[in-house]
C-alpha cells in the first residue's frame, strides 16, 4: 500500500467522521464512542500497513463454517 493510499484513507475517515459529528443529532455519548471506535479502527489500520502488527487477513470472527 502506498502512502499516497494511506493518506487518502486517513482524510476520508476524518471528513466522514466530521459529517457525522457536525451533521447528524445524537447524544454526545454515543457520538464520543463513535469517536473512540474510529480512532482505533484508524490506529490500527495505520499499524497493519506499516507492518507493525500483522495482516487482519488472518484474523476470524466467529464459528467457521464448513
Amino acid at each position: 500500500m502506498s502512502l499516497i493510499q494511506l493518506l487518502i484513507v486517513l482524510i476520508v475517515l476524518g471528513v466522514g467522521l466530521w459529517l457525522i459529528n457536525t451533521y447528524v443529532p445524537m447524544s454526545s455519548s454515543i457520538k464520543s464512542i463513535i469517536n473512540i471506535v474510529v480512532v482505533i479502527v484508524a490506529v490500527l489500520y495505520v499499524l497493519s500497513a506499516f507492518g507493525i502488527i500483522g495482516s487482519f487477513s488472518r484474523i476470524r470472527i466467529g464459528a467457521l463454517i464448513r
